[in-house]
């Protein structure tokens, strides 16, 4: 899978083969050591961190997820690829926020290592308050919840993915996870705590590039934007990049991979190309979405899909992707294609608590719109580059 998604994003090679190959003796000999419980480990990025676990034989690996049919994919997916070990392997379809999932970890709790990969991930969850407080719910307060029962099992070290979007955040979902990183920094006083930045994950569940496979299946038009640039990594390289942090992140260290002749910027309509190309088609570039409808009728048999390559103008998109700012400390040393965020126990108790205290009063009353949500993010981050355009992805083809 992942030598035939990297020709797809324009790349030979994988990122942290090198990396992977000074440290595997000592990671391998820690993964079989050691007890996991994977959240969120049904998704893209949570399947690949599970199977980097998986194939190293931990003692016990438990994977919480709320989707019933993506853990019994995982599940399948493992078997085939890995077989069995003769550690405790085991999936819960649990909700992180729910009682079942609290009354799951006062049954056990016994786990050397809590990786958090659970998000709303997408820009277009801003587009309506509910939906908005859920992402908050689920990216900043589950996270300071999971964090709170590591600390009462007596967990070594708890990792949560970020995202590069969290690096000057111009919409709701990378600010999210920037406040999330600022209630890391507390909380990385009572337990060791790393993360990870990083690009877009290549044909992940519910990315554009997944909805090639959607459209191509279902016998649709491809839509891509043709203006806007962004990196991407593998699956696997997101499973690997989560699990070096986990393992060898000190506390507070945001691991983040380093850009290089592996890792450049492709916009979406090159990569639909190439993507085309593989399933033996040439893009047809239409003017509108009724002619690339229309035209869907005729075009397959004649070795061409009709194509909508367009400019990007919904809110929250960012004209460029960083995984750092000029204000943070790296350090560029330690690994090959691997930088770190390192970080200061830095934060404001006043606002972070100012921030829960708002955000509960809001749910207390049951009712909230959006403009109050998005001044408590202004007040929270300062920079934040938030602009409302008034349209949003769920509003095009």
């Amino acid at each position: 899978m992942n030598n035939e998604i990297l020709p797809l994003i324009d790349r030979k090679m994988s990122l942290f083969t090198l990396d992977l190959q000074k440290v595997e003796v000592l990671l391998s000999q820690t993964v079989i050591s050691s007890r996991f419980l994977v959240l969120g480990g049904a998704g893209t990025i949570g399947q690949a961190v599970t199977k980097e676990i998986f194939k190293r034989h931990p003692l016990k690996l438990h994977v919480i997820d709320i989707s019933e049919n993506n853990l019994v994919e995982l599940v399948r997916d493992i078997r085939s690829s890995f077989g069995y070990i003769d550690g405790d392997f085991q999936t819960f379809a649990l909700d992180i926020g729910s009682i079942e999932y609290d009354a799951f970890i006062k049954a056990d709790g016994a786990y050397d290592y809590v990786l958090n990969l659970s998000a709303l991930k997408h820009v277009r969850s801003e587009k309506d308050p509910f939906t908005l407080m859920r992402m908050i719910d689920v990216n900043v307060f589950n996270t300071e919840k999971t964090i709170q029962q590591s600390i009462e099992m007596g967990v070594k070290k708890y990792f949560c993915v970020s995202t590069d979007k969290a690096a000057n955040p111009v919409n709701m979902m990378g600010a999210s996870k920037r406040i999330m990183e600022m209630f890391l920094m507390r909380r990385s006083e009572q337990i060791a705590i790393s993360t990870a930045r990083f690009a877009n994950v290549a044909f992940s569940d519910g990315s554009l590039l997944h909805g090639f496979n959607q459209r191509l299946q279902k016998r649709q038009p491809i839509v891509a934007p043709c203006d806007i640039k962004r990196y991407f990594v593998t699956p696997q390289e997101s499973g690997e990049l989560c699990l070096m942090s986990c393992i060898f992140g000190k506390n507070r260290d945001i691991f983040f991979p380093t850009l290089s002749e592996a890792l450049h910027l492709i916009t979406f309509a090159e990569i639909a190309v190439k993507y085309l190309d593989r399933h033996g088609y040439k893009p047809y570039l239409c003017k509108d979405e009724d002619e690339a409808r229309t035209l869907m009728a005729s075009l397959p048999e004649q070795g061409m899909w009709p194509c909508l390559f367009t400019k990007s103008d919904t809110t929250g998109e960012k004209d460029f992707e960083e995984f750092f700012t000029d204000k943070e400390v790296l350090d560029m040393d330690r690994f090959e294609n691997l930088g770190i965020i390192k970080n200061e126990p830095a934060y404001q108790n006043d606002l972070l608590n100012h921030f829960e205290q708002t955000i509960t009063a809001m749910k207390m009353k049951r009712a909230w719109d959006k403009k109050d949500i998005v001044e408590l993010f202004f007040a929270m981050l300062p920079g934040f580059a938030h602009k409302e355009t008034g349209k949003y992805l769920d509003g095009k083809m």
